[in-house]
């Protein structure tokens, strides 16, 4: 893992640079763990997880600021001399002049934000679980329908593109044509964006590249988004037998994580943006508790027992 650079995650989380100067190439987080080092600027440093980034509260920024200067510049030294990606001060706290004097000399990072430290320590490990999370690339287009992610896959050429198109039109969000990065946040989370170079464009055949964000505005394109329904469009084959009941859900997987797939067959005349539209929506409300499909399995079962039970009733 290369893990990611500590000019990006600041840039994320919008912190404040305590030394400007310093150049952050080079500079890396490899773990999403994040450390208060409350022990080491007491002394003690059995087990220091030197690796995580170090957040400073209330409390250590309240016990250093009762050391004197001799105690506090002898701990400060020894715990910058350990490979610390940066320190990241929380509730606007301002370090001292001798904290931001040796870690320039120890060419250390440090950061500052307004947030609380448990709202920010939330914030930068959801930040660096995403940023380090495993990555794949594949080709498809990625949408935000009603709040459901929905993965459009299919040959090149398939109509891809002009769906999400029509669901752009429709009052639906772009979140990544053509190339899609898929990263693992969790076992049971996939998050999808585009990449810098294609983001908020859109590619159709005839015309050209198209700008979403320009022509349909900002409320149109979105920058990440869970996967939550794959859609594969196909090619109708009259021999195919497709699911026409949706009792029994199919399964794709990336990267070791499994996400309900819908095969749809493309032919003349059907709205694919409207039929994209009830998956999403009846995908929802199956993950709300309701399946459609079982309630009218339930209902003719219920009925043939009826049936079973008073033969000569008529319907």
């Amino acid at each position: 893992m290369s893990g990611v650079g500590v000019a990006k995650v600041a840039q994320i989380l919008d912190l404040c640079n305590f030394i400007p100067q310093m150049e952050l190439k080079g500079h890396r987080i490899m773990i999403r763990d994040v450390n208060r080092p409350a022990l080491q600027l007491s002394g003690y440093f059995e087990h220091f997880e030197q690796s995580r980034v170090q957040i400073i509260g209330t409390v250590e920024y309240t016990y250093l600021q009762q050391l004197d200067e001799k105690k506090k510049e002898a701990i400060y030294r020894e715990f910058m001399a350990y490979d610390i990606p940066c320190v990241i001060f929380c509730r606007d706290l301002k370090p001292d002049e001798m904290f931001l004097k040796i870690a320039e000399e120890s060419n250390l990072p440090v950061f500052g934000t307004k947030r609380s430290t448990s709202e920010f320590m939330a914030e930068l490990i959801y930040c660096l679980s995403e940023q380090l999370a495993p990555c794949i690339t594949i080709h498809g287009v990625l949408v935000d329908v009603y709040g459901e992610g929905l993965l459009i896959m299919g040959e090149s050429g398939i109509g891809k593109s002009e769906a999400a198109l029509e669901l752009i039109k429709r009052g639906h969000r772009l979140v990544s044509d053509d190339v899609v990065e898929i990263r693992k946040v969790s076992d049971v989370t996939l998050v999808g964006s585009a990449p810098d170079i294609t983001r908020h464009f859109i590619e159709l055949r005839g015309i050209g590249i198209i700008d979403v964000k320009t022509l349909f505005g900002v409320e149109s394109v979105k920058d990440t988004q869970s996967i939550d329904l794959v859609i594969k469009l196909e090619e109708w084959d009259r021999d195919k037998e497709y699911d026409r009941l949706g009792l029994h859900e199919e399964y794709t997987e990336y990267l070791g994580n499994k996400v309900v797939c819908h095969s749809l067959p493309i032919r003349p005349g059907r709205n694919l943006a409207i039929i994209v539209e009830a998956a999403a929506v009846n995908h929802r409300q199956k993950k709300m508790g309701y399946n459609a499909a079982e309630a009218l399995y339930k209902r003719v079962q219920a009925n043939l027992a009826k049936k079973r039970e008073n033969p000569d009733d008529e319907e």
